[in-house]
């Protein structure tokens, strides 16, 4: 198992802030845009979901969220420990919103007028917003294991909020391969073929490309902008995209209400849930994800 191969590029947004991308394949059967999760680089993605996509003739295009590793660094305030723990983000923090709108402009600045657009985790919330705000640029959307951002739903494990609570900033490579390997043998299913290679491959990539160094307020940030965005049901209600929700049945990240709650929230929403699926896309979850993605958007073409 291996992570996707890219040729990063880099693009100035209307707003003045610069993302890194990269892209694959050819769009003769349109675009597909991932969005990765909380903390999570453009090299998360593996080959295999990528590649099963591009051989289906989809343009996909993957991407640094803002305060991700090699894109735009905000100077917005980050919440403290312990506004966390109060779920309450501070003044002045950015919301999902202001990443919706990146990621909107980002497909204009590509010179994409609409895409299918999938997201993991945070990923999802940031598809959810997209969708909701900027109907005309989405095709369909695919929410996997996400949420509504209801306080109800979705919420973690007390085990996963323990270990998250004590983990600690890295302070070299060994340490940041060491760390994503004690929270992903938490989450994840270290069972996987090559799952610990996986995981030692993109801690380490990830390490590199945030400059070798360690940038827990950029994550910081990241969490006050789902924070800040509260629940979002009210506007999921909104969306008029064809939807796909998939999650699975032994996630400790995001608890499967999160995906029920989605799923329920969007009318006409179908709801996946996949045996064995934990907080983890390796070689095997990313084929069938791939192919729940294809189906999605084979189906809504036919209608």
């Amino acid at each position: 198992m291996s992570l996707a191969q890219h040729k990063e590029q880099f693009i100035t947004l209307q707003n003045g802030d610069t993302f890194c991308y990269a892209e694959h394949g050819q769009d003769k059967n349109g675009t597909v845009l991932l969005i990765a999760g909380l903390g999570l680089q453009l090299v998360y993605w593996p080959s295999a979901l990528i590649e099963r996509l591009v051989a289906s003739d989809f343009r996909v295009i993957c991407f640094d969220n803002r305060d991700a590793g090699r894109s735009v660094r905000s100077t917005t305030p980050h919440p403290s420990v312990l506004q966390q723990l109060r779920g309450k983000a501070p003044k002045g923090a950015y919301g999902l919103e202001r990443m919706a709108e990146d990621t909107a402009q980002l497909l204009a600045g590509l010179h994409v007028k609409s895409a299918h657009i999938v997201g993991m985790s945070m990923g999802g919330m940031i598809a959810q917003t997209l969708t909701s705000m900027y109907p005309d640029v989405v095709e369909s959307m695919t929410s996997i294991f996400s949420t509504t951002g209801s306080r109800r739903v979705g919420q973690p494990s007390y085990s996963t909020l323990w270990r998250m609570a004590r983990a600690k900033a890295p302070r070299s490579e060994h340490e940041a391969i060491k760390n994503y390997h004690a929270m992903m043998t938490h989450i994840g299913d270290s069972t996987a073929e090559g799952a610990i290679s996986q995981w030692q491959q993109y801690a380490k990539l990830a390490w590199q490309r945030n400059g070798s160094k360690s940038d827990s307020k950029a994550m910081f940030r990241q969490i006050g902008a789902i924070m800040k965005s509260g629940d979002r049901t009210q506007l999921l209600n909104k969306v008029a995209a064809p939807t796909l929700v998939i999650h699975g049945d032994v996630d400790r990240m995001v608890h499967p209400s999160g995906g029920a709650a989605t799923a329920k929230a969007i009318a006409g929403a179908k709801h996946q849930v996949l045996r064995g699926l934990r907080h983890q896309i390796d070689t095997i979850q990313g084929h069938r994800i791939a192919d729940s993605i294809l189906a999605h958007i084979q189906l809504n073409k036919r209608t």
